[in-house]
């Protein structure tokens, strides 16, 4: 992990802040597509966010060990759980996860980090990535709401 992947999951974290700040929550409510809403893309950050979070905390306790995941069958069944939620909450859940699990990658040992990366698996410490995909997502949803 370099200096550069901190850097990213900080921009994009602060990016969803800005985000979620400036959505109403009409707009939370948005359908975007394959029956998701901008507030459920944001539940789903969150959730592989919080996944994250606590392979961390796993890891660190106990080792590094692999922790395979079906993802398509995650996200379709997370789906109906993350649109009963109602949105703005979701949206604040989003920041929460990913302000935690910065905070605790940024506390990483280079060890760990060694560790984690010799895994090779589908585990990303630049979590910006994956929120930067959802936000881009999201951002051209609204500009055609304009």
């Amino acid at each position: 992990m370099s200096k550069s992947d901190i850097e990213e999951n900080t921009r994009q974290r602060e990016r969803l802040r800005g985000l979620i700040g400036r959505v109403s929550d009409q707009d939370l409510a948005r359908p975007l597509g394959d029956g998701w809403t901008m507030a459920g893309f944001l539940g789903h950050l969150a959730f592989w966010d919080y996944r994250a979070l606590l392979l961390i905390k796993r890891w660190k306790q106990t080792g590094v060990s692999p922790s395979p995941v079906d993802v398509d069958a995650i996200n379709d069944g997370m789906k109906p759980l993350l649109l009963a939620i109602p949105p703005r909450r979701v949206a604040e859940m989003a920041l929460e996860a990913a302000t935690a699990t910065d905070r605790e990658i940024e506390g990483l040992s280079s060890d760990l980090i060694a560790q984690i990366e010799a895994q090779g698996t589908n585990f990303r410490l630049n979590r910006g990535l994956h929120r930067k995909a959802h936000m881009d997502q999201i951002e051209t949803a609204i500009s055609k709401l304009a």
